[in-house]
């Protein structure tokens, strides 16, 4: 594969590429990720006081209900800045060097959703056995979506800054292989979402799922030399599963439809290689038209 424009996104970091600035701007961007989480619960406490903060870290943890959903994924406003900190202070870089060119970044964003929302849509209208009730009241759940909306676009944006910015940018920077800024961020990106205790033996599934996700979204930001294509990709990927059809549990607090399923349930391991069939296809089509636009 051919990646022209990662030359030109990389530029910026190959003036500081050292391994320890990279170690040491992990370590600054899981702090700030922290301060996040902690600035978020002050404010809980400030407003509710400490019993109403307690509530609310319960329902954050279960994240059934909408305003916990959405506190949880305000809490990624850290994971977005930690980056833009390190890269400032360790690499004496830009901010915006992290996203690539903006005009571009916006247009790649916004064609990649386009092919999601088509890919999607059309994925919806196949035959499945899978059976999903209603969840929210639709006017209640238009009344939480503008917040429900940003929200995905904070948490999905932080993840790729994170990733595809941030790591992907400082391992090219470094290393010449793919098979080390492509592979180590999706590992990483992957096992973080490493859950057994909720999603039992469907955990490395999941695991899978998400690294695939992450090269593919990798290899998109390396053909484009921007995260736009990436984001788009990712945030109507997270808009779909967090805001349309959620599985009864965790996370499914903003979700119009409900699949009455538990993430441990061997029911749904075809759906995850399904999903991973869908997104496959999905980085095809956007890999199209990415080149297109």
């Amino acid at each position: 594969m051919q990646y022209s424009a990662h030359v030109e996104f990389v530029a910026p970091a190959r003036a500081r590429p050292q391994i320890w600035r990279l170690l040491v701007g992990l370590i600054v961007a899981m702090l700030i990720y922290a301060f996040g989480i902690g600035f978020v619960f002050g404010g809980i406490y400030l407003v509710a006081g400490y019993e109403g903060m307690q509530t609310w870290a319960t329902e954050m943890v279960e994240a059934t209900g909408p305003t916990g959903t959405l506190l949880i994924l305000a809490t990624f406003f850290g994971m977005a800045l930690g980056p833009m900190l390190a890269v400032v202070l360790l690499h004496r870089r830009s901010v915006g060097s992290l996203f690539g060119p903006f005009p571009r970044m916006v247009r790649h964003f916004l064609v990649a959703m386009g092919v999601c929302v088509l890919a999607y849509g059309v994925s919806f209208l196949l035959p499945s056995d899978l059976r999903i009730e209603p969840a929210m009241e639709r006017a209640l759940w238009l009344s939480f979506l503008p917040m429900a909306l940003v929200g995905i676009l904070l948490q999905t944006g932080a993840e790729e800054v994170l990733f595809r910015g941030y790591l992907q940018q400082q391992l090219a920077a470094r290393f010449a292989s793919p098979l080390i800024w492509m592979v180590l961020p999706s590992a990483l990106f992957a096992s973080l979402h490493y859950q057994p205790e909720l999603m039992g033996d469907n955990a490395l599934y999941v695991v899978a799922a998400t690294g695939l996700f992450g090269l593919l979204a990798a290899d998109l930001t390396a053909r484009t030399g921007s995260i736009g294509a990436a984001w788009g990709f990712h945030f109507a990927n997270n808009v779909v599963a967090i805001l349309i059809v959620a599985l009864d549990g965790p996370l499914s607090g903003l979700a119009l439809y409900t699949a009455p399923l538990s993430a441990a349930s061997e029911e749904i391991r075809p759906l995850i290689l399904l999903d991973m069939g869908t997104t496959v296809v999905t980085w095809v089509l956007i890999r199209l038209a990415v080149t297109r636009a």
